[in-house]
């Protein structure tokens, strides 16, 4: 099918495959469970199937969606055999995450012809998520592309945040703008956005603080953030990046629910697919928050943050 063409590189993909390997072999484990003895897609098995997929962490609202497409499409072709149930529901999953995919997800890369310098991006989450680590890995690639970039700790609640920022721009390379435990995250976000100026930085990454405390209180530190670097940078943020740990399944929505609710988020990172079975979350957060999925994480090392493509993705979801 030519909407699975292949585009990225051999040693991508088989990261991306190895990444999603437990989610793939536990669904498509379910998915045999579901069909075996029957010849013909059926209302049972649609139920199983309905069963399958929320079990497997795609959510119920984008699995009644997925459902509704495959019954319409046992509707229209009077009889569906369960042999080609794996490829229907891969080309109807793919044809949902088409669909939702905003004009703004369309092109999950950066034009840098057209950006103005610095472009700012301001990572978002909660603590635990991997949000440093993401935020490490993007200054590696960056740099990888020939970028001149810089780092933001603006979460200055946990002296290990800025411990971890630091540790990653020794990693990467990169210079880091930081300020004392308790500082006004503001401040450091407005000292790194003018030092990115003043160095001619191609992109600044800022952190930010990783607590779900009350939704006014993070709505207006997000806010207040945003407000102190457009002094510097009227444009700022170009980019708001949710970072989500995708171990937790349905987890992960209701922090997309509460950070999406606080502040205008851009695009998404899904990270630490590899360790677990519930890599489905990702296509329930493509499908209902309307905000493209930019990156996930398949892998502990710097490479293994991969720039999401859906089509890839569920050929290695749907890998045998």
């Amino acid at each position: 099918m030519s909407l699975f063409k292949k585009i990225f590189s051999k040693e991508k993909k088989e990261t991306l495959d190895k990444g999603l390997e437990k989610s793939s072999t536990t669904f498509l484990s379910k998915m045999s469970k579901a069909v075996a003895g029957k010849s013909k897609v059926d209302d049972d098995v649609l139920d199983d199937l309905e069963e399958v997929l929320v079990s497997s962490d795609v959510g119920v609202t984008t699995t009644i969606k997925i459902i509704k497409r495959i019954e319409e499409r046992v509707a229209r072709d009077k009889y569906l055999g369960t042999a080609e149930l794996n490829g229907i529901l891969r080309e109807e999953i793919a044809g949902l995450l088409s669909e939702s995919e905003t004009e703004q997800g369309v092109n999950t890369g950066i034009d840098w012809n057209t950006v103005s310098k610095p472009y700012v991006i301001m990572v978002v989450g909660v603590n635990g998520v991997g949000k440093t680590t993401t935020i490490g890995k993007l200054a590696h690639q960056f740099k990888k592309d020939g970028k001149k970039v810089l780092l933001g700790a603006a979460d200055t609640f946990r002296a290990a945040a800025i411990d971890q920022l630091q540790i990653w721009a020794d990693r990467t390379g990169v210079p880091i703008v930081k300020q004392q435990m308790g500082s006004d995250p503001a401040s450091v976000a407005f000292d790194a956005v003018e030092s990115a100026v003043k160095q001619d930085a191609d992109v600044v990454i800022i952190d930010t603080a990783g607590r779900l405390h009350n939704k006014v209180n993070l709505m207006n530190e997000l806010s207040k953030v945003k407000r102190v670097m457009q002094k510097v940078v009227p444009s700022a943020p170009h980019e708001v990046l949710l970072v989500l740990d995708g171990s937790t399944g349905q987890n992960a929505f209701e922090q997309a629910k509460q950070f999406t609710a606080a502040t205008e988020v851009t695009s998404l990172a899904v990270t630490k697919l590899d360790g677990t079975a519930k890599g489905g979350v990702v296509i329930g957060i493509s499908d209902q928050f309307k905000i493209p999925v930019k990156y996930i994480g398949v892998g502990e090392g710097i490479e293994d943050l991969q720039v999401f493509n859906k089509f890839e993705f569920v050929d290695s979801f749907f890998k045998k």
